[in-house]
């Protein structure tokens, strides 16, 4: 069994998406003059890897730490969009495994770990309609979104999380083949959020 971390680390000032709280890691005490050290973290629901909640763009949609765990671990498989540059539903279906219970998409969006990117392969509407209907329990992307870049309406999290189908963001597929995993990646039972961070791991056995 390998076990692969595949969260992005979590750092002061890493790139966020634009307009978001900047990340800042500093200290309430230290060991020399408290006789302890204690992390203080400010940062963003939607920093790093993490996943989003019906919240996120529902009125009505649950937070994120009311949602049921078993979407967030079992079997995965990791797809490589290699040069495509969306994600429509005719490329996805000859793609997409037929036993896909989650779906996590290697778009290396992230050319450079320093800058927050700017476009990537994002998935369509119909694509994610394809989703839904093939009974898919949770997509996840390295990219920051399954959407656009410069899509302000959001209609891939519309459809996915009207669904009830959360999505996993940022996640860092760099260095994964395409393939079956097992995926664990719990997000933290926030009770008012629309989004949290979590550890995201793919099991190789």
């Amino acid at each position: 069994m390998r076990i692969v971390d595949v969260t992005r680390p979590v750092f002061a000032g890493m790139p966020v998406w634009p307009g978001d709280p900047p990340c800042r890691c500093g200290w309430s005490a230290r060991l020399p003059d408290d006789g302890f050290n204690a992390a203080e973290l400010s940062f963003g629901a939607h920093t790093g890897t993490h996943a989003d909640g019906p919240l996120h763009v529902l009125e009505d949609g649950a937070p994120v730490g009311d949602l049921a765990l078993d979407a967030f671990i079992g079997p995965a498989h990791v797809v490589d969009t290699g040069e495509a540059t969306k994600i429509g539903a005719e490329w996805l279906a000859a793609h997409l495994k037929a036993e896909c219970e989650r779906l996590l998409l290697r778009t290396r969006a992230w050319r450079d770990p320093r800058v927050f990117p700017t476009r990537w392969p994002a998935l369509t509407a119909d694509a994610a309609r394809l989703l839904v209907d093939r009974g898919v329990r949770l997509v996840g992307t390295d990219a920051p979104s399954p959407d656009a870049a410069d899509a302000a309406d959001l209609p891939v999290h519309h459809v996915l999380l009207g669904a009830g189908v959360p999505i996993i963001e940022n996640l860092l597929l760099d260095d994964v083949a395409g393939g079956a995993y097992e995926l664990i990646a719990l997000p933290l039972r926030l009770t008012e959020a629309d989004a949290s961070p979590v550890r995201a791991v793919l099991v190789e056995r």
